[in-house]
């Protein structure tokens, strides 16, 4: 009763912001995003042989509010299978983790699979993504990974994830490193109060549609701007909340009047924001290593990246 999983964090390229039902993790509208490749986090769990329930990320054991969201996912995955024996965790990502890289949504996505696998329930990514997302939702396209589609629904079978697109369709992701403090579950209740708010809810279904009709025609300057827009709508519903959540830095600011110069220059570059301050800057494959030059001249640190695949179980075990 055994198991690891690695899954890969995700950008939100039509974010989601606000949940409809706290508990089961329900948002009041579809999202979509991309996996962001070759970064992610691997996760082992075994039920049994243990007194006590026990979950550990990078070192580090957890309590209060991060081990009750561990549970919630577990809790599922034992109601599920029938089982009650104890479980031990154990997580770490290859990746910074207080820079807003969604390591929550690989973090979740991967414990998901592995503890779905290891109790022995046979489920599709689809299926796994209604576990993962009592975690965090944005989790659930964690698991289906490369272009996934967060299906909102109005119960808890029906909020789940699938593929748009495959990781075969890459694109080019530089990511300027920008730390700033963030508490998103703060965030998701805050943003109700923005008066732009409901807005947001009447327009974000075109982008919707948009959105992905520009990755099923694989067009990355399409896919671009509207992440760029998408990722204005949301910060601007961000700081008119009623916390006036700021979460942007200087950096995000430069990144920002860099990535439209390089336009000007002729360089296809596009800014996407999650709820944080760094900075994904979206570009053609080919165009990679110029981004990253022109970010990194800003005395930025970046990683690059291209488009990764759905939560896998692996052979390795970090215990």
């Amino acid at each position: 009763m055994k198991s690891s999983a690695i899954a890969h964090p995700i950008q939100g390229l039509i974010k989601y912001h606000g949940l409809r039902d706290e508990k089961l993790r329900i948002p009041f509208h579809d999202s979509i995003s991309v996996a962001t490749a070759p970064t992610s986090s691997h996760t082992t769990i075994e039920f049994g042989r243990v007194r006590k329930d026990s979950a550990s990320v990078d070192g580090r054991q957890l309590v209060g509010r991060e081990m009750e969201r561990v549970l919630d996912v577990v809790n599922e995955v034992r109601r599920r299978s029938g089982i009650r024996q104890k479980f031990k965790m154990v997580s770490k990502n290859d990746f910074p983790s207080n820079v807003g890289l969604g390591a929550s949504a690989s973090g979740f996505a991967a414990l998901a699979m592995a503890a779905c696998d290891a109790v022995g329930l046979e489920l599709s990514l689809e299926e796994v993504s209604v576990v993962a997302r009592r975690g965090a939702g944005s989790a659930t396209r964690s698991v289906t990974g490369a272009f996934s589609r967060w299906k909102a629904g109005f119960a808890d079978e029906e909020s789940y994830a699938y593929q748009i697109a495959s990781e075969q369709f890459q694109m080019g992701i530089v990511i300027a490193l920008i730390p700033a403090f963030k508490y998103t579950e703060n965030a998701h209740k805050a943003v109700l109060t923005s008066p732009f708010f409901h807005s947001r809810l009447a327009f974000v279904h075109e982008s919707l549609a948009e959105m992905e009709n520009a990755i099923k025609r694989k067009d990355i300057r399409r896919i671009g701007m509207l992440a760029e827009r998408d990722s204005l709508i949301l910060h601007g519903i961000t700081m008119t909340s009623v916390d006036e959540m700021f979460l942007w830095q200087p950096d995000t600011v430069k990144v920002i009047q860099e990535v439209r110069a390089m336009r000007a220059d002729g360089i296809p570059a596009f800014f996407s924001i999650d709820t944080g301050a760094t900075v994904y800057v979206n570009t053609e494959p080919k165009r990679v290593k110029a981004v990253e030059q022109r970010i990194k001249r800003l005395g930025i640190g970046t990683i690059t990246c291209g488009v990764g695949g759905g939560a896998k179980t692996v052979d390795k075990h970090l215990f």
